[in-house]
C-alpha cells in the first residue's frame, strides 16, 4: 500500500487527518434542483418519493444535500420530473465525499472501496454497513459531546453513503461476526431495533453477505480483545483495523494482519453458522 501510506506520511506532517473536509456543494446543489423541479411539478415529497420508489426521508436526504444519489433515483427523478436531463447531467459532477467519517477512519473507507473481501467483528453495535438510518441517527445521539444537528446530519449521510458497497459490489464478500447482546439491545427504542432486524435479515438475502453471531453463552471466544475488521486487496495483502475511545488503528503489518485474520477465522469456528444465526435473528424480531 504505498501510495496509501505515503498519503498517510503526507497528512501526518501537515495535519491534514485533523481536518474534517466540508459538505459538498455539488450535492446542494444537485438536490436543490431536484426539490425546485419537484415542487414546480407540484409535488410534495411523499407523492414525489412513491414516483421514484424511494422513502420520503430519502428525498429529503437527497434534497437536502446530505445523501449522494444513485442512479436508480436520478433515473427515476429524470422520469418523475419531465425528462429535461438537467439531473442526468448535473449527477455526473457529483463528489463523493464523507465529512462525517472520523479523521482516523477515512484511510480505512478508501481501502474498503478497494477490497475483494472485507470481514466484520462486533460487539457493540450492529456493524455501520449493516444499520438503518434510524438506527444510525440513535447511535449519533448518544455522542458525548452531543453532536449539532448538522454534524449528526453529516454523520448519518456518511454512513448510509458508505453503505452502498453492499450493493455496488455484489461479487465481494461480505462476512459479518456480531455478539447476540448487540441484536437483544434496544438502541433507540422498540421501533427502531425492529426495523433494524428487518433490514438486517433482508440483507442476508444477498449471497455475498454472510452473519454469524457469537451467543452470549459461549465458552470460548478468539476476539475478546474488542472489534475487528479485516479487508484483503487484490494483490493478496491484508489490512487490519481496530477502534477504540476516540481513536482508530490501521494496521498494515503483515504479522499483525496475519494474526488478527487467525483470531477472525477461529471465531467463525466459534460463532453459530449462518443459518443458525439466521434463525436467531428471526426469533429476536419476533419477540419485539
Amino acid at each position: 500500500m504505498t501510495t496509501d501510506d505515503t498519503e498517510a506520511d503526507a497528512c501526518a506532517t501537515a495535519g491534514d487527518c485533523e481536518r474534517e473536509p466540508g459538505p459538498s456543494d455539488s450535492l446542494r446543489t444537485f438536490g436543490a434542483v431536484v426539490q425546485a423541479l419537484r415542487e414546480h411539478a407540484g409535488l410534495s415529497r411523499v407523492e414525489f418519493g412513491m414516483c421514484v420508489s424511494f422513502s420520503k426521508h430519502t428525498v429529503e436526504s437527497v434534497e437536502l444535500g446530505r445523501r449522494m444519489p444513485d442512479g436508480a433515483f436520478v433515473e427515476r427523478a429524470e422520469e418523475a420530473l419531465g425528462n429535461t436531463g438537467a439531473l442526468r447531467r448535473a449527477a455526473r459532477h457529483l463528489t463523493r465525499v464523507h465529512p462525517g467519517l472520523a479523521a482516523w477512519f477515512r484511510q480505512w473507507a478508501r481501502l474498503e472501496r478497494m477490497a475483494v473481501s472485507l470481514s466484520t467483528y462486533e460487539c457493540r453495535l450492529v456493524p455501520g454497513l449493516l444499520q438503518t438510518e434510524g438506527y444510525a441517527r440513535a447511535v449519533f445521539s448518544n455522542a458525548i459531546p452531543l453532536l449539532t444537528d448538522e454534524q449528526m446530519e453529516s454523520q448519518v449521510a456518511s454512513r448510509l453513503e458508505r453503505q452502498q458497497m453492499l450493493g455496488e459490489r455484489v461479487t465481494v464478500p461480505f462476512s459479518f461476526i456480531v455478539e447476540e447482546s448487540v441484536f437483544r439491545s434496544r438502541l433507540g427504542g422498540t421501533a427502531v431495533m425492529r426495523e433494524q432486524l428487518d433490514s438486517v435479515l433482508w440483507s442476508l438475502s444477498a449471497r455475498h453477505v454472510t452473519l454469524q453471531v457469537m451467543p452470549t453463552d459461549t465458552e470460548a471466544h478468539a476476539c475478546l480483545d474488542g472489534p475487528l475488521r479485516l479487508i484483503e486487496t487484490a494483490d493478496g495483502r491484508r489490512f487490519a483495523y481496530s477502534e477504540g475511545q476516540q481513536n482508530g488503528r490501521l494496521i498494515s503489518d503483515a504479522n499483525e494482519a496475519r494474526l488478527l485474520q487467525l483470531r477472525y477465522d477461529t471465531l467463525r469456528s466459534q460463532a453459530l453458522n449462518p443459518q443458525e444465526s439466521r434463525s436467531l435473528v428471526e426469533r429476536l424480531r419476533g419477540a419485539l
